[in-house]
């Protein structure tokens, strides 16, 4: 499982530990069921928060069994929820185009192995939801463009990259859309970007693929980098994700439940997860490619 919007377990409630992972394994058992078990590779800390929130607020499906199962994966949806559907579709489209983004920086074995394995169900979900393979494809789009111009402006990337998103997860949330569920989703897709950037800053020199981060001259490692420019990536990370924090603010009175995971992720799990990159301590990148590849230790965290 793989993200950077995860719960600060030591301060999570059993209760609420209890639905957070109810909520991981329906995401196993929607992608499962409509897209095949290779499906399941892409679930995510990111696409779990998200469902989490866009239910809470839809009240689509607020009480549903779990799965007691060691081996949930397996096990057929408990909750009769379009929107979970939905979730599942999209989170398959966002890997499509993560990995032909991969491609396009720096084509590899491991990639294409993700692009193969996954083909069957990232096509039937690209079809099944063809506005949102095109928002999402022409958001990429722009992120690519600035790439190519050689933009320095890791926030602009950021929210490029979030602007990318939201149309999809706008439909999802229905008549309940609205913009500061946007912003939400759109300071929240920079925090990570901004995080992803500077947690891949080695792998990205090695290879020598884009980093918004990465100096034109004088990069010695990412140890050296995050210590010299510690202040302002901290101030550019704690500001970003105060603002996401005010716009989750306002969409708070309109959860219907699951305030106490909520308000854990966003308030201590995504600071958290901050700290994290900034000490080298994280393993989160949010590919799918390093799932296969084995690259990176995925964070179970007792999920």
């Amino acid at each position: 499982m793989l993200g950077y919007t995860l719960p600060y377990y030591n301060r999570l409630s059993p209760a609420d530990s209890r639905v957070y992972r109810r909520y991981y394994c329906e995401g196993c058992h929607h992608l499962k069921h409509d897209f095949g078990l290779r499906s399941t590779l892409t679930v995510n800390y990111d696409m779990t928060f998200n469902t989490i929130l866009l239910n809470s607020i839809a009240g689509d499906v607020l009480d549903f069994e779990g799965t007691k199962s060691n081996f949930c994966v397996f096990r057929e949806p408990k909750a009769d929820s379009d929107l979970m559907r939905r979730m599942a579709a999209y989170t398959l489209i966002l890997t499509k185009w993560e990995l032909f983004d991969d491609d396009e920086d720096k084509p590899s074995l491991k990639s294409k192995a993700a692009s193969a394995a996954l083909s069957g169900a990232i096509a039937k979900a690209a079809g099944s939801y063809p506005d949102y393979d095109r928002m999402v494809g022409e958001g990429f789009a722009n992120l690519r463009s600035l790439e190519k111009q050689g933009c320095r402006d890791a926030v602009l990337m950021g929210r490029t990259f979030g602007e990318g998103l939201i149309g999809a997860l706008r439909d999802i949330a229905g008549q309940h859309a609205s913009d500061d569920l946007d912003n939400v989703f759109r300071q929240l897709s920079t925090v990570v970007y901004i995080m992803d950037a500077i947690d891949d800053l080695d792998e990205d020199f090695k290879d020598g693929t884009y980093n918004p981060f990465l100096p034109e001259e004088g990069y010695v490692n990412a140890s050296q980098f995050r210590l010299k420019h510690v202040y302002e990536l901290t101030e550019m990370l704690n500001g970003e994700i105060g603002r996401m924090q005010e716009s989750y603010s306002k969409v708070r009175p309109q959860m219907r439940a699951n305030t106490g995971i909520c308000d854990n992720i966003v308030y201590l799990g995504i600071p958290e997860s901050a700290k994290n990159v900034m000490t080298g301590g994280s393993t989160a990148r949010t590919s799918v490619s390093n799932i296969l590849s084995n690259r990176k230790q995925r964070m179970s965290d007792g999920t």
